[in-house]
């Protein structure tokens, strides 16, 4: 499972030990060792998944969830006529397809944007471990209630911001969350997204999402090209777009330790 030159956004395996699920809970609460063990064990059968394929396919139902080691992911749906509403796009340390193992079958379908590294759990291990580490239980409930914002504020994006604003948001908040997991710098980061990627994820045609990338790079906002989105200018991004960060629950007032008392109020 090497990362190879065709490849750039999928990581190296000396770069997953960092373990991107490790860092994204660590924010939630602060992990002692046994609690990282837990968190290994159940990523200790990682597997490869090409790009382009669809591993969870709409109203299947699977006896095995996935967290997401390396690489891009999408989760979409297809209208009856045929076209793609992507409704999130997974990023190292997310979990999927969650709902196929909770719910009686998957709502959505899954495909790989990249070449992706997963490991897949069963819904008893996850009991078991909910059971053996109700601080990663509640951990996990965090990153659950943190999908759900950025859902709420993919649907603010797609019926009332304009097409500039929902490209701006929608790369501010790329850049955040490959942020928490150490795959993104201050100024840019590797990208898999097409501009058809991009168009069915926020309810724009590829030729309109073409030339909003024009104008950000034409008025020295944000490059996006070789598979690189470029920062030049963050703080006229945020005032472009009116992107606020809150939702994403990274804030510095929220502390790893003010969040794990947060959990033991939720497990006592």
């Amino acid at each position: 499972m090497r990362a190879s030159n065709e490849d750039p956004w999928l990581v190296s395996p000396a770069a997953r030990s960092d373990m991107p699920l490790k860092r994204k809970l660590s924010c939630a609460v602060q992990l002692s060792a046994s609690e990282a063990a837990c968190l290994s064990e159940l990523q200790s059968q990682p597997f490869h998944i090409k790009r382009g394929t669809e591993f969870v396919p709409e109203g299947t139902t699977s006896p095995s969830a996935f967290i997401l080691q390396s690489g891009w992911a999408c989760c979409y749906k297809h209208s009856r006529e045929g076209g793609r509403q992507i409704t999130s796009f997974p990023l190292p340390g997310d979990f999927m397809g969650l709902g196929s193992i909770l719910l009686r079958c998957s709502h959505h379908s899954l495909a790989a944007l990249s070449d992706i590294v997963v490991s897949s759990f069963s819904f008893s291990s996850m009991m078991f471990l909910f059971e053996k580490s109700p601080r990663i239980a509640a951990a996990i409930l965090w990153a659950a209630s943190r999908d759900e914002a950025m859902l709420i504020e993919h649907l603010v994006s797609v019926g009332r911001r304009s097409a500039v604003e929902r490209v701006a948001h929608c790369l501010l908040e790329l850049r955040q969350r490959l942020q928490l997991v150490g795959l993104a710098s201050e100024t840019e980061f590797q990208c898999p997204l097409t501009q058809y990627d991009l168009a069915d994820a926020l309810g724009l045609s590829p030729i309109h999402v073409n030339r909003v990338l024009r104008q950000l790079r034409e008025q020295d906002l944000l490059t996006l090209k070789s598979h690189t989105a470029i920062f030049h200018n963050i703080a006229g991004l945020i005032r472009l777009s009116g992107y606020d960060n809150g939702y994403l629950d990274h804030a510095a007032d929220r502390t790893p330790s003010t969040r794990s008392n947060a959990c033991r109020a939720m497990i006592s």
